[in-house]
């Protein structure tokens, strides 16, 4: 055979090989916990079509968000670097509301991917940069971004304008959108439906999104795609479109509307159904994914991932995670390292390549989908230093194995945290803040998870050897990033929390 066909043969095996790699689709919820959803136990609320995810594909019952808050979670996704080796550590503000960015020259998912020649495109909240910082999407690999940059932005789901590809589009919810906080006027009545009028608005940030989603789907069909879908549902204010509150009418018994008078988020005056309609908006939205891809005729080769940042918020805002058992019954909620402020409920559909109906219970974290992708789409990661991710490839075909390296997450935020997790054990670390300034002791606590999945009984006196031998990997899994010291494990910079750097919780 001469040279000619030979290079004709390699080039349209190549092309075979583009064609088969599957669509990547990533949906992130925010503020979702454990117990939200139907496959996990929840009585409630409705998730019929992320029910559906999971009957069809593969639950991950062990699978770890990035971090305790938004954008320090949303980092270890998009650069495959744990906590301890990650950018940003914690939420902060360096002006406008935009959050710490991702700098320049990182390895990041969307990059990764694009270089293999798949399109890419966010639809959501971001919060890894403004468009005119390093961390702008569209300088992180993303050819398309349609949402908001700014999770402050985020807080209300009606905000006055939506950034589509860095140009702010205005809304239809007046100049200055609807607010994500506010006071309730201190002469209505709470139980006045027209006292709420003001913090109720017209364009539904998230119709926006999701109708952008779908039209990037139509138009990629016929390459590889991916798909970065970061709603910014549940996260409150309590605000989504009446027509989704009649399915909960009659089915829910409201305590007491939310008025707050002192400040806080938005007042709403049904807020256990509000809480309610927006995950159940979330799960008609992953609905209309499927529905696209299936349109499309790529939902067989297309791999969805859902999953969510981090645990149920504390009851903020009118939310009332205890009468939805939102947690599932594990131990903490957001911004706690404890199981319930990090397992989040994951499930992965990919019918050409996964068996329906299984579950994988393999240690896992949002910074292995950086090597599963990559392994998806033939590429070859460069190991560097800071990469922890490793490929969940192998658990989806139905082997589990073990992790190669612990599990390791930090968190300067909410007292000061650390935790790992190695085989069934997990050592944490908490109020490691107030300690190191009272100069007192730092406390590892030990958890057999196997057995005590809830974190209930403290095994570090009784295994002493086993405390000691993670709190030396604790060490090992992390370099110190003098933007976000860790309190009681860094000493603190004579500017820390100063300039450029400003803490917020939410």
């Amino acid at each position: 055979m001469s040279r000619t066909p030979l290079l004709l043969l390699s080039l349209l095996c190549a092309g075979l090989f583009a064609e088969s790699r599957p669509n990547i689709v990533f949906i992130l919820a925010d503020d979702l916990g454990y117990g939200e959803v139907g496959f996990n136990g929840q009585k409630i609320i409705r998730t019929p079509n992320v029910d559906r995810l999971a009957r069809e594909g593969m639950i991950l019952t062990r699978h770890y968000c990035g971090n305790a808050v938004c954008a320090p979670s949303r980092t270890v996704l998009m650069t495959g670097r744990n906590p301890g080796q990650a950018t940003a550590r914690d939420n902060g503000d360096v002006g406008d509301r935009e959050q710490f960015p991702l700098p320049a020259g990182i390895t990041t998912l969307p990059a990764t991917l694009k270089q293999a020649g798949y399109a890419t495109g966010a639809f959501g909240k971001w919060g890894m940069g403004s468009f005119d910082s390093t961390g702008s999407p569209l300088k992180q690999g993303f050819d398309r971004f349609l949402g908001v940059t700014s999770q402050w932005v985020a807080h209300s789901h009606y905000p006055p304008f939506i950034q589509d590809n860095g140009v702010k589009v205005p809304l239809d919810n007046g100049p200055d959108g609807v607010p994500g906080h506010g006071v309730f006027p201190a002469d209505a009545d709470p139980q006045d439906p027209k006292a709420y009028a003001p913090f109720i608005g017209k364009d539904f940030l998230s119709e926006r999104t999701i109708k952008g989603a779908e039209a990037f789907i139509s138009a990629h069909k016929d390459k590889p795609f991916f798909l970065y879908y970061a709603s910014p549902l549940p996260h409150v204010a309590l605000q989504v479109p009446a027509e989704e509150l009649k399915q909960y009418e009659g089915v829910i018994k409201e305590a007491a509307p939310y008025a707050p008078q002192k400040g806080g988020y938005s007042p709403n005056r049904t807020p256990r159904t509000t809480y309610a309609a927006m995950i159940s908006r979330l799960d008609k939205e992953v609905g209309r994914i499927l529905a696209a891809l299936e349109q499309a005729g790529v939902a067989d080769n297309t791999i969805i991932v859902f999953s969510g940042d981090n645990g149920a918020t504390h009851d903020a805002g009118g939310a009332d995670t205890k009468y939805f058992a939102s947690s599932g019954g594990l131990r903490g909620a957001k911004g706690s390292l404890h199981e319930g402020g990090l397992r989040e409920p994951t499930v992965v559909r990919w019918p050409a390549g996964i068996k329906a109906g299984t579950r994988s219970q393999r240690i896992s974290g949002f910074e292995d989908w950086l090597a599963t992708f990559a392994d998806l789409a033939g590429v070859k990661l460069e190991r560097t230093a800071g990469l922890s991710s490793e490929s969940l490839l192998p658990a989806l075909k139905g082997t589990d194995g073990v992790r190669a390296a612990p599990l390791y997450r930090e968190f300067p935020g909410y007292g000061s945290q650390q935790a790992i997790w190695d085989g069934k054990w997990k050592a944490i670390r908490t109020d490691m803040a107030k300690k190191a300034q009272a100069k007192k002791p730092i406390v590892t606590q030990l958890y057999d998870l196997d057995a005590d999945p809830n974190e209930t009984t403290d095994l570090a006196a009784k295994f002493p050897e086993v405390v000691k031998e993670l709190e030396a990997k604790m060490t090992a899994a992390r370099v110190p990033n003098a933007d976000f010291p860790l309190p009681g494990v860094d000493p603190l910079p004579a500017n820390a929390g100063k300039g450029k750097k400003k803490a917020a919780k939410k």
